[in-house]
């Protein structure tokens, strides 16, 4: 069993190649690289730097969210589900990352803020309860899965690399959202879940730009 200093010695370690470009490597090939490029113009390109930067963000904050229960989880079976998923989110975090780069733009500057506020969140659950970082998993894939229904909504046409990627992200993140509550996750009230709605805005509104 590691002790917790080895447990923040793996953090730091997930921290980093979270933070830093390129250091993260995904375990499956992003579903974009068989897809061909079309030619965007420029505000359509524009547009998808801006949603896939949003959706880079918000897998910066689901592995800040999965450190920081997985760091305070009292069950090992929690644990080890967070990082499971933790390990499945990098993948996303990676593929986002890569588009951003075929497209010529960057990550959000924003993202060690981010990081660092989703992590005292998931490491504030944890230290509650497992039900409770349970249920905040839960809540926090169905906001996910919303935000990436509207980006395929919104995505131009012709960007169908991006358009898969996200696709992808959707099946994995339901997936997760699932796990969470048949693990016992608590099911978060309405008045929380439009709390956690405005928030997320921030950080949409926030990222799409800077």
């Amino acid at each position: 069993m590691m002790s917790f200093i080895d447990k923040g010695i793996l953090n730091l370690d997930r921290a980093l190649r979270t933070l830093v470009p390129n250091a993260a490597k995904a375990n499956r090939l992003s579903p974009a690289q068989p897809i061909f490029e079309h030619d965007l113009s420029e505000k359509d390109k524009q547009h998808s730097i801006g949603l896939m930067r949003i959706n880079h963000t918000g897998e910066v904050c689901a592995q800040a969210l999965y450190s920081g229960q997985a760091l305070t989880a009292k069950l090992p079976s929690v644990r080890e589900e967070m990082d499971e998923a933790a390990a499945e989110e990098i993948d996303h975090l990676v593929w986002c990352e890569q588009r951003l780069t075929e497209l010529g733009s960057h990550t959000s500057l924003l993202n060690p803020l981010f990081f660092g506020a989703s992590f005292a969140i998931g490491a504030g659950a944890g230290l509650i309860s497992d039900r409770l970082s349970l249920g905040f998993v839960a809540a926090t894939e169905e906001q996910v899965c919303i935000h990436i229904d509207k980006h395929l909504d919104s995505l131009p046409t012709t960007d169908e690399k991006s358009k898969a990627i996200l696709q992808q992200m959707r099946i994995d993140e339901a997936k997760h959202q699932l796990a969470a509550l048949e693990s016992g996750g608590y099911v978060f009230p309405q008045p929380v879940m439009k709390t956690m709605t405005l928030i997320s805005k921030v950080m949409t509104k926030s990222t799409y730009r800077v």
